[in-house]
């Protein structure tokens, strides 16, 4: 039996669509350590990139690199350290998914903000406008193309990762994997792991219609991949 076939048959099979452990509610929990995940990376990245990138120079390339080497930190090793230090608390999940979801955002947002025209900026100072409204009104429109690119991207590998959670005794879609390698029972890892894929598949289409709604047709293409 394929891949496919084994998740196929184990996600349409009525019996686990009900109850405390089935798949609607490892379904929200994922999307809620993921969204909770996301939104606080957001929080931390978009403004100190948009501040890195208006500042420009040695500063945003530091930070771009930086970043970049963040993303070599191994995720289920730092849920591992954090786990011992702190237990099995909130802190021992979020942290490394937080740490995970940071580097896409900042270096989008960053390189974003400094890859506005410079006569665009010169312009915008000859209106009277002050740093802020610069920034506000000016850079971060034009920039926001790519920060979605960003957000977009850190989701992807924030939902694609928020199955550790099942590692430290918590819900989500990795529970159906982490039970079904323990028990060797092959078709719920499978399940799991097509869920999980769906639910990516589901954030793409969810940023696709963000970026249509909020993003004017002349900018769209700058959140392309070239």
């Amino acid at each position: 039996m394929s891949f496919f076939s084994w998740a196929w048959d184990w996600i349409t099979q009525g019996a686990n669509w009900h109850g405390s452990g089935s798949i609607p509610p490892q379904v929200l929990a994922h999307v809620g350590y993921s969204g909770l995940s996301l939104l606080i990376a957001a929080l931390v990245a978009v403004p100190a990139g948009v501040v890195i990138g208006h500042r420009g120079g040695k500063a945003a390339i530091v930070v771009t690199n930086f970043a970049n080497a963040w993303r070599a930190i191994p995720t289920l090793g730092l849920l591992t350290l954090l786990a011992v230090y702190f237990g099995f608390s909130p802190l021992t999940w979020l942290l490394p998914l937080v740490a995970l979801g940071i580097p896409p955002i900042l270096v989008n947002a960053c390189e974003g903000v400094a890859g506005v025209d410079p006569g665009v900026r010169d312009a915008a100072r000859g209106t009277g406008m002050t740093t802020w409204q610069q920034i506000v009104q000016v850079e971060v429109p034009i920039a926001l193309p790519l920060i979605l690119v960003g957000v977009r991207t850190s989701a992807i590998f924030v939902v694609a990762t928020a199955t550790i959670a099942a590692e430290i005794g918590l819900g989500g879609l990795g529970r159906f994997i982490i039970d079904g390698l323990a028990s060797s029972q092959y078709a719920p890892v499978a399940g799991g792991a097509l869920l999980v894929v769906i639910l990516a598949i589901c954030v793409l289409a969810l940023f696709a219609l963000i970026s249509r709604l909020v993003i004017p047709p002349g900018l769209r293409d700058q959140g392309r991949p070239q």
